[in-house]
């Protein structure tokens, strides 16, 4: 199973969504994990060197084939972290996506860098919105997810603020966004079965 997190903006949560559902992956039973960080800034293989996640196995891949050959080769359960500016990796992902996790943050100009990732991504991949580091209870959030729901994109999660603002090479995971990410994760997995 390969799940692809992507969005051709970068600083959006597509490292902090990447870690988190491999660690989802592990904590649902699945064996293997890979996370493949497919980006040169290797963010999230710093944070996994940094912070190893017990049953996640590392595969830096930043490159077209070196990405391409990850998620054929290994067998279980592999999430791709995908670059915001290289659209020949990001394609080589999505070409071989069973889902797509699209990270984004509410309100801004985060509309049309969604929906430029929304064109790339195979037609009847399943994908999802997960609104990242968000502000519960505010008008952005709401006018956000009204926004994808009224364009048909599904929103497969919302993750609050005090989750990102927490994460990185040194911090450890909480369980509020594995919880939330597992619910992503199987919103993901579900819509590929």
């Amino acid at each position: 199973m390969n799940i692809v997190v992507s969005n051709v903006k970068g600083g959006v949560g597509k490292t902090t969504t990447s870690v988190y559902l491999a660690a989802a992956g592990v904590e649902s039973g699945w064996d293997p994990v890979a996370l493949v960080d497919a980006d040169r800034q290797a963010s999230s293989a710093e944070w996994l060197e940094e912070s190893p996640v017990s049953g996640v196995e590392l595969v830096e891949a930043p490159s077209e084939r070196t990405v391409a050959r990850a998620m054929v080769n290994f067998e279980g359960l592999v999430v791709v972290d995908t670059p915001p500016g290289d659209e020949r990796i990001v394609r080589a992902a999505l070409e071989r996506a069973d889902a797509v996790v699209i990270p984004t943050r509410a309100g801004g100009v985060e509309f049309t860098r969604v929906v430029a990732t929304l064109a790339m991504i195979p037609r009847n991949t399943p994908h999802g919105v997960v609104v990242c580091a968000a502000r519960m209870g505010t008008n952005d959030l709401a006018e956000t997810i009204e926004w994808w729901t009224n364009e048909k994109v599904p929103v497969w999660g919302v993750i609050p603020e005090r989750v990102g603002i927490a994460s990185g090479p040194d911090a450890r995971l909480y369980r509020e966004g594995l919880e939330e990410y597992t619910k992503v994760l199987k919103k993901a997995l579900r819509k590929r079965s």
